[in-house]
Parts: structure tokens; C-alpha cells; sequence
């Protein structure tokens, strides 16, 4: 899988989607304008070479990817909580004992 990442293919496409989106797409949907310095797939292609090379991309500042994308892909939700104290997500949960 670490070999994707060295080859030239990959800094191109790195490059492509931080010029074309070049804000963390997460830190905009709390109204943070923030640089994004990371190409992150959408779904995890865990190491699978057409979803690494196909799969969708966004845009996410380093914390964002490292924190947040890390514990959705390892939890299966966001930890997201709204005004009213209650997850945003509705894959929480929280939600499933209700």
C-alpha cells in the first residue's frame, strides 16, 4: 500500500485535488476556512489498486485527517454533536437503544 503513495502518479493526483479543492472540505462544514494539505480517499481503498487509483477524493487539513477521518473509518460514525447536545450522526449509537 506505501508503495502508491512514492510513485509520481500519485503526487499529480495529490496535487490536482489541493489545487482544485484547496480547503479542508471538514473544517468548512464548521465554517473554518482552512488549508488543506491532504488527499484523502473518500472510502478507504485499503490497498486495493483500483480504489486507490478511481476512488474518490477530498480535500482535509492534516488534524482533520488524523483525528476525525481516522475515528469515523475505525468507529463506523462521526462524533459530531449539535446545538441540542445530541450526535449528529445518526449511525451513533446512541441512536440504536432508542
Amino acid at each position: 500500500m506505501s508503495g502508491f503513495y512514492s510513485r509520481a502518479r500519485w503526487e499529480r493526483r495529490r496535487r490536482h485535488q489541493l489545487q482544485t479543492q484547496p480547503l479542508c472540505r471538514l473544517c468548512l462544514q464548521h465554517g473554518i476556512v482552512e488549508p488543506a494539505t491532504v488527499a484523502d480517499h473518500v472510502e478507504p481503498h485499503g490497498g486495493d489498486a483500483n480504489k486507490f487509483w478511481l476512488g474518490t477524493l477530498q480535500s482535509l487539513c492534516k488534524r482533520h485527517h488524523d483525528s476525525d477521518k481516522k475515528f469515523l473509518e475505525n468507529r463506523g460514525y462521526a462524533r459530531d454533536i449539535g446545538p441540542d447536545g445530541w450526535p449528529l450522526d445518526p449511525r451513533h449509537p446512541v441512536y440504536k437503544k432508542l
